[in-house]
């Protein structure tokens, strides 16, 4: 296997014993791609692939915090999804609103705090009244931190970041990168240790385009809705595998 495969992708991830993992990824980004691929493949509607992508976040963030992640970020619908057929998109938002009512508040029973990350102005009014109370009912809790970007894109990320910066008057001389992080969409958010995409998809589809800078990547080819916290496990031993250098030697 060539360096270059090592770095970029994660195709046979090596099985990991059942013991502590020596250094978790405290902060964890996942890129959930692959539910119409699923759904398709058993020859079901689309929506159905989102569905069971849904029920596969509740185990997964169940996974995370017996693993000892902190902050945990899911990239639900991106800027460039309003684009998908309007079927699909009409299912989405019912799904999200399903997953709100049924599978989140569960989680906040076990210390999960959920924020969501993006516009909120496209989505429905019921959708964004159900967001909010969400983020209300959990804002005390701390065991882990649920990032859930919904209507985010990266580069519309920095733009705003950018326009808040002039409309607020700060002269250019004062701009340094923390100044600019300060007006992010979730300026709070740790800069993601490991991103985990599924699917085998290669990219980083415009999803933090900022926070990733120095993240670890892995790449698997398992579809979303078939990935596990064995999966996870897994993907978080790779990580603890390599040595971050940010730069250096």
């Amino acid at each position: 296997m060539s360096v270059l495969t090592r770095i970029w992708s994660l195709r046979r991830l090596s099985r990991v014993a059942e013991t502590e993992l020596p250094e978790v990824a405290r902060s964890v980004a996942i890129i959930m791609d692959g539910n119409g691929r699923w759904a398709k493949q058993r020859r079901l509607p689309t929506a159905a692939g989102h569905r069971a992508g849904a029920r596969t976040v509740r185990k997964i963030v169940e996974a995370a915090i017996d693993l000892g992640v902190q902050d945990l970020a899911l990239f639900a619908f991106s800027t460039e999804n309003w684009s998908r057929p309007q079927d699909e998109v009409d299912a989405l938002m019912e799904i999200f609103g399903e997953t709100i009512d049924r599978e989140l508040p569960d989680l906040a029973e076990q210390g999960v705090r959920v924020r969501f990350i993006g516009r909120r102005d496209r989505a429905g009014d019921d959708l964004r009244a159900r967001m909010a109370a969400m983020e209300d009912r959990t804002g005390l809790n701390s065991r882990l931190n649920l990032w859930v970007a919904f209507d985010y894109g990266g580069r519309a990320e920095l733009v705003e970041a950018a326009r808040r910066l002039v409309e607020s008057g700060v002269e250019a001389r004062e701009i340094d990168e923390n100044v600019f992080a300060a007006n992010l969409y979730a300026p709070e958010l740790p800069d993601p240790d490991l991103l985990i995409r599924t699917s085998g998809e290669l990219r980083i589809s415009n999803f933090l385009l900022w926070q990733l800078a120095y993240s670890e990547l892995v790449f698997v080819d398992t579809l979303w809705p078939d990935f596990g916290p064995q999966q996870l496990r897994e993907a978080l031993a790779a990580y603890a595998r390599r040595r971050r250098r940010f730069g250096g030697r």
